[in-house]
């Protein structure tokens, strides 16, 4: 079956995703898309990592989901140093506001559009 090239391709639950809202103030547009495409880059070298969507409105807000095996891989990743630093400078310079949500995917089902 493929897959949607926005559609993260995952396993069967259980596992865990990290939901990450935000409404961007509209500074440093390049900074932030090399950073956000250096994050994805680098999450998806940590072990424990499943996949990710994201998609962000002209208005700013967006809502990046990354998906993951265990809570112990989801720590790791909080941790990794580049992330942690990429982070808490988003944090002072890219977001007007955020909240991050952590759930454990028990079901999941869906259905491919006909092409």
């Amino acid at each position: 079956m493929s897959m949607h090239a926005g559609f993260a391709n995952l396993p069967e639950p259980p596992y865990y995703a990290v939901i990450f809202s935000s409404l961007r103030n509209g500074d440093d547009e390049a900074g932030y898309a090399a950073a956000a495409d250096r994050m994805l880059e680098l999450a998806a070298q940590q072990p424990g990592y499943l996949g990710a969507e994201s998609t962000r409105g002209s208005d700013g807000f967006g809502i990046t989901v990354s998906y993951w095996a265990s809570e112990a891989a989801i720590s790791a990743w909080k941790h990794q140093a580049e992330h942690a630093a990429t982070r808490n400078y988003g944090r002072k310079h890219w977001y007007e506001h955020f909240e991050l949500r952590v759930a454990k995917v028990e079901r999941a089902y869906g259905k491919p559009t006909k092409g």
